[in-house]
């Protein structure tokens, strides 16, 4: 087990993402050690770290010469093709073993893309529960429909009892991890303190059973909502815990399965927290190694503009993107709603680059890796390959984070006020998407009405809401 630079630095990832990572991977090789296992770890700070994967390979040839290495599938494409390498570079050979935290195999999901137009998660999950099992009354979804989406989308109020994340008290091995991430990733995004990651499979387990009694009953209804001042809401925060291989995807789910089958947890909340898992986190990973390696450069709207330098500073008037990126500089975590519809909506409908919006989100938060980050980002937030993975961009006016949170009432500009000085900049920033991108999208059914309304606006009211918008942009 390794610890190198190379893997901490490609992007400058979050200085808590870092330490969580090290901390659990020096207590796993502690557990396995326990359990009679001999560990050759190399930590980062050892004097001959070469700081690279490839590297650390070499300097362990050398010290144990093996007769082949045995490793398991990573989740990058740039990592695999490392390894890839190693069989000639080394005159080893490599057996590389298909990653086990997984439903469908790589096989499984190109069989069910394969000559489909466009690939809908929707179809893709209701074939994982009848794989599984889960939420299934034999060969029907339980209670009779396959997604209660449709109720998973109130607005929370400030009277809710809202639940606090299971903190877990950093110990002795974490607070050497958290001194070496202070010295050595200073420069990095993010605070690192306090930090209350669980770092081993029990503290996983704990935050798990921690969000089934006092998160999952109403993780449902408010899923999509956005308090100012709560953060966490009813999340379970567990996705960096599954990523990392803490948790163990199916367990969680059918711990899920048995909390509404016990009755405590309505379906709609059970429903929509197992396709998360089963569905977007399986789907996801499918299209990614799908489509790799071109697909970290799709660009379908041809976006330029530099992300913004508030993304790493959270200094912006716009309340929203100042809570969720906030947020994100303390916690490494935001919900997929403040990703997808704060910072994602914003850097689509101002037309950022989505290769520099990728690297942002791969770098800000615990649960992201590549397999997992790159199609919810580049696909699915930023419409860059053009519709393989949505029906349609997802690109709002203020009116739906005015919808769904409470951020507007606080806000330096007015959700209500659709143009000029003091006006909300998605407003004027979301025609001006839709008019820029007119050939690209008005074929799109699901765009038509949007185009409608447009066209019915007189030319004054359309040059009002377009030189709105360019105030807006050369602001960035």
């Amino acid at each position: 087990m390794v610890e190198v630079r190379e893997e901490a630095t490609y992007v400058r990832h979050h200085k808590k993402k870092i330490a969580f990572l090290f901390s659990a991977m020096r207590h796993f090789a502690e557990e396995l050690r326990e359990g009679g296992w001999t560990v050759d770890y190399v930590k980062l700070d050892d004097a001959d770290n070469s700081g690279s994967f490839t590297g650390e390979i070499e300097h362990a040839i050398q010290r144990e010469a093996p007769d082949k290495i045995l490793v398991t599938e990573p989740g990058e494409w740039r990592v695999l093709e490392a390894m890839k390498s190693w069989q000639d570079k080394f005159e080893l050979p490599v057996e590389i073993l298909p990653d086990a935290r997984f439903i469908a195999s790589h096989k499984e999901f190109e069989d069910w893309a394969e000559g489909r137009k466009q690939l809908r998660m929707e179809y893709f999950y209701r074939d994982m529960r009848r794989k599984t099992g889960l939420l299934m009354d034999g060969d029907k979804p339980e209670g009779g429909e396959w997604n209660y989406d449709q109720e998973n989308r109130k607005p929370a109020k400030g009277d809710l009892d809202i639940p606090t994340p299971l903190e877990i008290e950093p110990d002795e091995i974490t607070q050497d991890v958290l001194k070496l991430v202070a010295s050595r990733f200073d420069n990095h995004f993010g605070d690192l303190e306090p930090f209350w990651f669980g770092v081993t499979r029990d503290e996983a387990e704990a935050a798990l059973d921690h969000f089934i009694d006092v998160g999952l009953a109403n993780f449902g209804d408010y899923q999509d909502a956005m308090l100012e001042g709560e953060k966490f809401l009813y999340h379970s925060l567990l996705s960096f815990y599954i990523n990392a291989g803490l948790l163990d995807p199916l367990n969680v789910c059918r711990r899920v399965e048995a909390a509404y089958q016990n009755g405590d947890a309505p379906l709609n909340a059970t429903e929509g927290y197992i396709r998360q898992i089963i569905g977007w986190r399986e789907y996801m990973r499918g299209i990614y190694w799908l489509k790799m390696p071109d697909y970290v450069d799709l660009n379908f709207f041809g976006n330029t503009r530099d992300l913004p330098d508030f993304y790493w500073t959270g200094e912006t008037d716009m309340a929203c993107l100042r809570a969720a990126i906030t947020q994100t500089k303390e916690e490494a975590y935001a919900h997929h709603i403040q990703r997808l519809m704060v910072t994602g909506n914003f850097a689509l409908i101002a037309g950022i680059d989505p290769k520099q919006v990728h690297e942002w989100y791969l770098a800000v938060y615990a649960d992201a890796y590549e397999w997992v980050e790159l199609p919810n980002t580049l696909g699915m937030s930023q419409f860059g390959d053009g519709g393989l993975l949505g029906s349609k961009p997802y690109a709002a006016s203020g009116n739906y984070i005015n919808k769904m949170s409470d951020h507007c009432k606080g806000c330096a500009y007015s959700v209500s006020k659709k143009t000029g000085e003091g006006a909300c900049p998605f407003n004027p920033l979301y025609w001006h998407f839709l008019d820029r991108n007119r050939d690209k999208l008005s074929g799109n059914p699901r765009m038509a009405q949007m185009y409608r309304t447009w066209d019915r606006m007189d030319d004054d009211r359309k040059t009002e809401y377009l030189d709105s918008a360019e105030k807006v942009l050369e602001s960035l």
